[in-house]
């Protein structure tokens, strides 16, 4: 690979996928908020902006935590005005769906390029540069960003060519890993609870229909007694919160869509901002 990459946010995902790209040939233009992940990052260009990052970069990738990231990113930071005209930003971020959407506008009005491409695969699949990205955008960012993403992944689903569908599914995948992670710590209590081994509890269901990845990744961790933390839970929370947003829009519009209903008779909303 011969492109130039700029690429920002260097933590425990981030600092294993930029370091597959040099493993690549990738050109890399790295930046951190924290100056030691940068030195770190033997073979790359270190940078001290992120505008400097992004100075004569073919694509640019964002592997930040949140929306005010990105922009900080983006505007404060200036990032995109650094970016060449008709290059391409990749952003790896789990986000709200209208974001992605929104941004994709944005960063089109400018007359570069943009990819929603959300990862799975954690810490472990960075390292091991099979990652899973749920990408959706113009043809254009698909073409630049191909090579970028072989550089770290196995996996790349092509979702759609508007920005917004990659963070729908990501925001989907983020429900169900909750789902199952909650499920299959409580299962395992309830073993225990119940007087049975734990243990053979885990081979039985490892073999069995009730299996999720989850349940044969966590589980042995509870087992050990080893709590170390697997999951943000600040992030976990920020994909469930999408998917119930997602879900009371999708009600509000049934409710709208002339099938007699309130949206009171479809569900009880609880107190609080979504």
């Amino acid at each position: 690979m011969t492109r130039t990459v700029g690429f920002i946010g260097l933590g425990a995902m981030g600092g294993p996928m930029a370091a597959n790209l040099l493993r690549s040939g990738a050109s890399v233009r790295a930046y951190d908020a924290r100056p030691e992940a940068v030195r770190q990052l033997e073979g790359a260009v270190a940078c001290g902006s992120v505008a400097e990052a992004a100075q004569g970069a073919d694509v640019l990738v964002l592997m930040v935590a949140t929306p005010q990231q990105i922009d900080a990113v983006l505007d404060a930071g200036g990032a995109l005005a650094a970016l060449p005209a008709g290059a391409t930003v990749v952003m790896h971020s789990t986000v709200p769906p209208s974001y992605s959407t929104a941004l994709g506008e944005r960063i089109a009005a400018s007359g570069r390029h943009f990819l929603d491409a959300p990862v799975s695969g954690g810490q472990v699949g960075a390292i091991e540069g099979k990652l899973t990205i749920m990408a959706s955008g113009p043809a254009e960012a698909f073409a630049a960003a191909e090579p970028v993403l072989a550089g770290y992944s196995q996996k790349v689903y092509r979702l759609g060519d508007k920005p917004g569908a990659g963070s729908t599914v990501k925001m989907i995948n983020q429900h169900l890993a909750g789902v199952h992670i909650v499920a299959a710590v409580e299962a395992i209590a309830l073993a225990a609870r119940c007087g049975v081994d734990p243990a053979l509890v885990f081979d039985v269901i490892s073999h069995s229909a009730g299996r999720s990845w989850m349940f044969e990744n966590r589980v042995p961790h509870v087992l050990k007694r080893d709590f170390t933390p697997l999951s943000a839970v600040d992030i976990q929370k920020q994909g469930w919160r999408k998917s119930a947003k997602k879900l009371y829009e999708s009600l509000f519009a049934a409710a709208n869509a002339n099938l007699g209903l309130t949206f009171d008779e479809l569900i009880v909303v609880p107190d609080g901002p979504l």
